[in-house]
Formats: structure tokens, C-alpha cells, sequence
């Protein structure tokens, strides 16, 4: 019984953490998602100005550790370069992650796009639209629908990923763990940690399986 209390007895201090969480991992895969429309189609674009530097954020941001990243923007940046010096550890790693995202979702969205019928290029080109009026008028607008599912995934993935923040002394709910451990020397508190990970996860998987059931053109 006096276990059961201890344990609930910590859930204020979680759900602190939780928003922290919560609210990280939506603004930076909002925030990815945007800049990756524009890496997507840059790497599809034929203009090697564009598309190399384009390929080159996603080669980087996809094959170095997120941990490492979110090191190098909070303490070997200001280092390098001491006007880019962030304080806010929030910001920072909205900044990090959303750069991340930007990547991965780039990735998403390209091969959603090219998985669009060529006949629809063709078709808008007919009609005298230009290569970037054709992708906003017509190939994004039928792509979404098939970004639905990979999209809900990286969306998961982030949402716990963003437990490496702890790093940087970011009060999400991985850190509010150690603290709470730290000063009760229990290892209890990680059981209510991980159940308040599972319900953040369950929560938002269950939406995007609505979002997909509602909207994805797969069956």
C-alpha cells in the first residue's frame, strides 16, 4: 500500500515532465515538417544549386546520432561560434529535433510524391502550369494522404526520442525520473515513468490510426 502511494505520489511531478514532452515533440515535428516540403523538393529538383545542398542536409541530419546533434547545438556551437549560443534548453532542442524531423520527413515526403501517377506531371504541364505550380496545385495536395502513416510513425518515434534531452538538463519526463530517484534512492519511480511514456504513446497512435483510417489512401 505504501508502495501504491509513493507511486502516485510522484505522478505530479511526471506529468510536469509530460507536457514538456508533449509539447517539444509536436512543435519540432510541426516545425520539421514545413522546412522538409522544401528539402523534399529540392532534392527532386534538377538544378544541382538546389539539390546538392538539399541532399546534403539529409545525408548529414539522417546518418549522425540525434544525441550528437543536440550536443553540438547546445555546447560545441557556442564554442565554434559565440553569437549563435543558445541558453533556453528548450530551444535548443526544439531547434535540434525539428532539424532532425526535417530530414527524416524530407525522406517522407519525396517518396510520397513520387509515387504520384507520372501521367499527373504530365497532365498539369499540359494545362501550362510550371514545374513548382504543378507540385503545390497538384502532386502535394494528392500526396498527404499517403504521408498519413509515415508520418504518425516518425511522430512516435520523436515522442521518444525526446527522453535524450535529459542530457541537457531539459526537465522532461526522463529527467524528472533521475531527480526523483536521486532523491528518494528508489528505483520504483521508473515503473510510473514508463506507463506515463506508454499512455503518451498509446494517446497518440490511436489518433493518427483515426487520421489514417479517415484520410490514408491505404486500405
Amino acid at each position: 500500500m505504501e508502495t501504491i502511494q509513493r507511486l502516485i505520489g510522484w505522478m505530479p511531478l511526471l506529468l510536469s515532465g509530460a507536457w514538456i514532452t508533449i509539447s517539444l515533440t509536436v512543435l519540432a515535428v510541426s516545425a520539421g515538417l514545413v522546412v522538409s516540403v522544401f528539402l523534399a523538393l529540392g532534392k527532386m529538383s534538377k538544378n544541382l544549386l538546389i539539390n546538392k545542398p538539399c541532399s546534403a542536409y539529409v545525408f548529414f541530419f539522417r546518418g549522425t546520432p540525434l544525441l550528437m546533434q543536440l550536443l553540438f547545438i547546445y555546447y560545441v556551437l557556442p564554442m565554434l561560434i559565440p553569437a549563435l549560443t543558445i541558453n533556453n534548453r528548450f530551444i535548443a532542442a526544439f531547434i535540434a529535433y525539428s532539424m532532425n524531423s526535417a530530414a527524416y520527413s524530407a525522406e517522407i515526403i519525396r517518396a510520397a510524391v513520387q509515387s504520384i501517377d507520372k501521367g499527373q506531371f504530365e497532365a498539369s504541364r499540359a494545362l501550362g502550369l510550371s514545374y513548382w505550380q504543378t507540385m503545390r496545385l497538384v502532386i502535394i495536395p494528392q500526396s498527404i494522404r499517403r504521408l498519413i502513416p509515415p508520418v504518425g510513425n516518425e511522430f512516435i518515434m520523436m515522442l521518444k526520442d525526446t527522453s535524450l534531452v535529459s542530457i541537457i538538463a531539459l526537465v522532461d519526463i526522463t529527467r524528472v525520473t533521475r531527480r526523483i530517484q536521486d532523491a528518494t534512492s528508489s528505483m520504483l519511480v521508473y515503473i510510473p515513468a514508463m506507463i506515463l511514456y506508454l499512455i503518451i504513446t498509446a494517446v497518440f497512435t490511436f489518433i493518427f490510426r483515426k487520421l489514417e483510417k479517415k484520410y490514408s489512401v491505404y486500405e
